[in-house]
């Protein structure tokens, strides 16, 4: 074995403890008890997957108010993208016991559990990470009129303080800057890390991304519904929720509106533009649901 050889080896070592230690460190130190006792608590039943400022918080405390639905230790876990290196047992730390699940099963006759994470459907490395680790996993998607979406997700920017221009500023460079990135949709990979991640329009090209879930799971494993549906209709889209993850049929008496915000309305000539921009991205997305949103207005 050359020196060279045996630096990289010495390397790899290395990396390898440190990344054991990281997990070690965040499983112990940081969730206690919690982590200590992770191999007696259960994995999720069900994950909102996104999309991002379309709603997911509101629904996952709303499905979270039936009574054989237990809760995740806070929202946005973000394990199958920013918190992968941590290891499934600091996962498994963030949910409930196999004890408490079979409590409230034996009150109630049912109990699941689940999270919320918005950011997993536009990066599709956490499909193949989520089928490996939860192959029968149900999946929930909720969408928003695009239009809406991109100006909330510009006002967040602007109460965060990452957002000085003025809202057609940041949409006209935006579409600039997709038309300079269009050629890497070649390489899906490049194109989700660096191009989708760093727009605001482009996250609404809702089908792009939901594609590459509907490869992956079985259909009778994804329900999509729409913000819209869920304002408007709350306790029939909610049935319709509770039906597709198995639960009892419950009308939930609180109704959640979590990290709504107010702001300005959009410019109506701003509105007309970006509805006619996103048309053929809506038309794609209703293709392949085989089913339309009514989002043209």
């Amino acid at each position: 074995m050359t020196d060279l050889q045996k630096a990289l080896r010495k390397n790899n070592e290395l990396y390898e403890q440190s990344q054991m230690y990281k997990k070690l460190y965040n499983l112990l130190f940081k969730r206690h008890l919690y982590g200590l006792t992770s191999p007696i608590r259960i994995l999720p039943d069900f994950i909102i997957i996104g999309a991002g400022r379309c709603g997911t918080t509101s629904l996952y405390y709303d499905i979270c108010e039936h009574p054989c639905v237990l809760k995740a230790a806070y929202d946005e876990l973000g394990f199958f993208d920013d918190n992968y290196h941590l290891g499934l047992n600091w996962y498994r730390s963030l949910f409930p016991t196999s004890f408490k699940k079979n409590q409230i099963k034996t009150q109630t006759g049912f109990a699941i559990t689940g999270e919320d994470t918005p950011s997993y459907i536009r990066r599709p490395w956490t499909a193949t990470r989520i089928l490996s680790s939860l192959p029968k996993i149900k999946l929930v998607v909720i969408l928003r009129n695009p239009v809406d979406r991109t100006y909330s997700h510009y006002h967040l920017g602007i109460r965060s303080g990452n957002e000085k221009h003025s809202f057609e500023i940041v949409i006209k460079n935006d579409m600039e800057f997709l038309e300079d990135k269009k050629h890497e949709k070649n390489n899906k990979s490049e194109y989700f890390e660096s191009t989708v991640e760093k727009s605001y329009l482009a996250r609404g090209f809702y089908a792009e991304q939901l594609q590459i879930w509907m490869n992956k799971f079985p259909r009778e494993q994804l329900l999509i519904i729409s913000t819209e549906d869920l304002a408007e209709e709350p306790h029939d889209t909610l049935t319709n929720v509770f039906s597709f993850l198995g639960l009892p049929k419950h009308q939930i008496r609180k109704l959640h509106k979590q990290k709504a915000s107010k702001y300005p309305p959009m410019n109506p000539d701003t509105r007309k533009m970006l509805i006619e921009y996103f048309k053929p991205h809506n038309e794609k997305l209703y293709s392949l649901l085989g089913r339309r949103f009514d989002w043209d207005r």
